[in-house]
């Protein structure tokens, strides 16, 4: 009998002091968000031709940086666009190179083989991170287009930036079990979904731009926070400024984003804040 309650209670004062060591990794998330703000790498910002119409690039930069952010992944409809960000400073801008030379293409543009020409142009003249953000679903993946935005995304050792559903990124693991895909606010999948995908593929990372039905009412879904934890080297942050008045938008994402932080444990904040992102930009940095 006394041997069962001590066995009792040890079980009680190690789940007891379980949650301290919780509570005091969260309580060290809170801390170092409201005195010394976790830097941010946004791994998704663009920075189109309409945006450039309204924000000169050293006003964007600008306003980014205020915001805490230290780098970003840019794409942007024109790339000429990008490159006029990265022109103005190189330190903060990863380019990442989008098949859209116009707004009105994100349906269309894997049936149209003039994409592939101007893909190998402008990764002849141009360094990138990746290729994207691109729009692909379901079997669209498999259309010749993509096949050749696949393959060279590999020979440029480039990662993807992919919005799509589930079914395209378990189709161009398919044709490249290799590549390396930055998945766009995660699919608007299912925690559940998310997470089996990830746990059969360890190049698969995921942006929870626009996630806010992931974090409610100030707190992660038990789902999410799980997986988070559980795969807190595959998540990134990102505003998503996909039109210009996003731009104006940024202090109030940035607020919801440092909310989400600072409900994670201090060694998740950071990966999620950044730490991935240098990671994932390792290549294009020559490391």
């Amino acid at each position: 009998m006394f041997k069962n309650m001590s066995i009792k209670k040890l079980t009680i004062r190690s789940i007891l002091l379980l949650c301290v060591v919780k509570m005091s990794a969260v309580g060290a998330a809170q801390l170092e968000s409201a005195t010394n703000p976790l830097p941010i790498f946004d791994a998704h910002i663009h920075y189109s031709d309409d945006a450039r119409e309204a924000f000169a690039p050293a006003d964007a930069i600008r306003r980014l940086r205020e915001a805490g952010i230290k780098r970003a992944l840019v794409s942007s409809t024109s790339d000429e666009s990008t490159q006029l960000l990265y022109q103005a400073d190189p330190d903060f801008v990863v380019p990442s190179l989008r098949p859209y030379r116009k707004r009105g293409t994100l349906d269309t543009w894997m049936h149209d083989e003039s994409v592939i020409p101007y893909i190998r142009e402008r990764l002849q003249k141009y360094r990138y991170a990746a290729i994207g953000e691109l729009h692909i679903d379901g079997e669209e993946a498999n259309a010749p287009v993509m096949r050749e935005i696949i393959r060279l995304a590999r020979e440029y050792r480039l990662m993807l930036h992919v919005h799509s559903d589930a079914q395209a990124i378990k189709l161009i693991f398919e044709q490249d079990p290799d590549a390396r895909i930055l998945w766009a606010h995660a699919g608007f999948e299912f925690a559940e979904t998310v997470r089996d995908l990830m746990y059969k593929h360890d190049n698969l990372w995921a942006d929870l731009s626009f996630r806010y039905d992931a974090f409610p009412n100030g707190t992660f879904l038990p789902e999410w926070q799980d997986l988070l934890v559980d795969h807190a080297d595959r998540f990134l942050l990102g505003i998503d400024t996909f039109t210009p008045q996003r731009w104006l938008q940024i202090n109030e994402v940035m607020q919801w984003q440092r909310q989400l932080l600072a409900t994670l444990p201090a060694d998740v904040a950071r990966k999620i804040a950044y730490q991935n992102g240098e990671h994932i930009t390792g290549l294009f940095d020559g490391e």
